[in-house]
């Protein structure tokens, strides 16, 4: 899983950034048009490792099902969970190897010789000094990548079953990359934003990787109010004709290390490939990709008048590259518009998923928890830690994947609290900054460029009583 990624951004959804591996998922298995996440990655990864929009004592963490199947359990990456989240799935509990971080922001070991927040092997907490890594200087995609390709010949040794859940940090702020890395995209980015989202919706558009008829979108500012500080520069739409060849050059550089952040992390996807061809497994092994939530444009520089790139940089991407990473969709990370719930998402196993397919049957990470248990032929269990389990909220994505119609779930919900969406068939409602509804036909209207709200108030009152009653409204959601 990609962390602050638009949708555009890998090459097997349109982007220049170079991303093979991942492309070779794409092209060996099965592409969604339409799939939502959470819209930020605590509510992504808590939904998608328990099946539920929101729960408490009796969730049910996808790595109990693998482990009642017999599987050894891995997990290298972030792990960053809402409160109701208990603490029985906490990786150290759930996970036979686990090496992880709440939300750490550093790639590179900064000058002062600690990282902000820590890190934790299988519960303990590490120095800075106490990680591994195979490549100085140490970088976090590469030794988060390290630990996993450990275990993961510790597990082939046994020969026993396996369950890698693998969640990069990269491409979230700051824009720290390996200076290599910078330099392969140094200068492709001159042309500016306004060029490059048209080339990338032209790209999208040739490969069948949005939902049919959508259409680009057209620029605007970040709209999300709650997420400061609140500099033009950063959250304001301009033309890039507009600038100096100085700002060009800077900005030209802020979209080249992002961009190497994530040619890094599909270099070490392609490890992991690697190290399963090698030993005869990847034949046999079902991997998914996608990211968890759009591309994100909020000012979090500590250091102003630092250039991106090296250990004592913090600089943040900002809303114009940002839109370019979510086309055609409109706005960003925190959003239930589609620019910041709408992910890629791809599934591949050889000789189940037929390669190279797309489908535009809607998904959703709430799905996934649903189709481990199909993939597993187990049983939900009744109980779990003394508490009797919560029932899924989502469906299994099985029968999409053996290429049949699934019967799609009632409803799907996204976005943060202030910004929240739910979907229903074929309309949507959204609202953003906690103001009123907005009503899209998603079938006729995939980028939102056309608000119905005030044509169809029955409409946006019946999705609205729908959310009233849902897993994570409140009281204050009733209309």
């Amino acid at each position: 899983m990609g962390d602050d990624i638009g949708y555009s951004d890998i090459g097997a959804y349109g982007g220049e950034i170079e991303t093979p591996n991942i492309n070779r998922l794409a092209d060996g298995g099965l592409k969604f048009t339409t799939f939502y996440n959470m819209a930020k990655c605590n509510p992504t990864r808590s939904t998608m490792l328990t099946g539920l929009y929101s729960g408490g004592e009796g969730a049910v963490h996808i790595g109990n099902l693998t482990k009642q199947a017999g599987y050894t359990n891995i997990m290298s990456g972030k792990e960053h969970f809402d409160s109701w989240v208990p603490e029985y799935c906490k990786a150290e509990n759930v996970f036979d190897h686990s090496f992880y971080f709440w939300a750490t922001t550093e790639y590179f070991l900064p000058p002062s010789g600690a990282f902000e927040r820590p890190f934790y092997l299988e519960g303990k907490e590490l120095s800075a000094d106490e990680i591994e890594h195979e490549k100085s200087p140490m970088y976090k995609t590469d030794f988060i990548t390290d630990y996993a390709l450990k275990w993961l010949d510790e597990t082939f040794q046994k020969e026993d079953p396996f369950f890698l859940y693998l969640p990069y940090h990269a491409a979230h702020y700051p824009l720290q990359a390996r200076p290599e890395d910078i330099e392969k995209y140094r200068g492709k980015y001159l042309k500016g934003w306004d060029v490059l989202r048209q080339e990338r919706f032209d790209r999208m558009e040739e490969m069948g990787v949005f939902p049919q008829g959508a259409k680009l979108s057209p620029p605007e500012n970040n709209l999300n109010k709650s997420r400061g500080p609140f500099l033009e520069d950063y959250t304001d739409y301009y033309a890039w004709d507009s600038l100096s060849a100085e700002k060009k050059d800077s900005l030209d550089l802020e979209m080249a290390v992002f961009a190497a952040i994530i040619d890094r992390m599909d270099q070490n996807i392609g490890r992991v490939l690697k190290k399963l061809e090698d030993n005869g497994k990847l034949e046999n092994t079902i991997i998914m990709y996608l990211n968890d939530n759009g591309s994100c444009p909020f000012y979090t520089n500590k250091i102003p008048n630092k250039e991106p790139g090296p250990a004592d940089s913090y600089w943040s991407l900002r809303t114009n590259w940002a839109m370019l990473g979510n086309t055609p969709f409109r706005q960003h990370k925190q959003s239930g518009l589609e620019g910041g719930s709408h992910t890629p998402f791809i599934a591949f196993w050889p000789g189940k998923i037929a390669p190279n397919t797309i489908t535009e049957q809607v998904g959703h990470v709430v799905d996934i928890a649903p189709t481990f248990l199909d993939l597993l032929n187990i049983q939900y269990p009744d109980s779990i830690q003394g508490h009797a389990t919560l029932p899924l909220h989502g469906s299994s994505l099985l029968p999409v994947f053996m290429g049949e119609q699934r019967r799609e779930p009632e409803f799907f919900i996204s976005g943060m609290d202030k910004f929240r969406m739910f979907r229903s068939g074929d309309y949507k409602i959204v609202r953003m900054n906690g103001g009123e509804w907005e009503l899209y036909n998603m079938a006729t209207d995939p980028s939102e460029l056309v608000n119905l709200a005030a044509n169809m108030p029955e409409k946006v009152n019946e999705l609205a009583m729908s959310y009233a009653s849902s897993p994570v409204a409140s009281g204050n959601d009733l209309p």
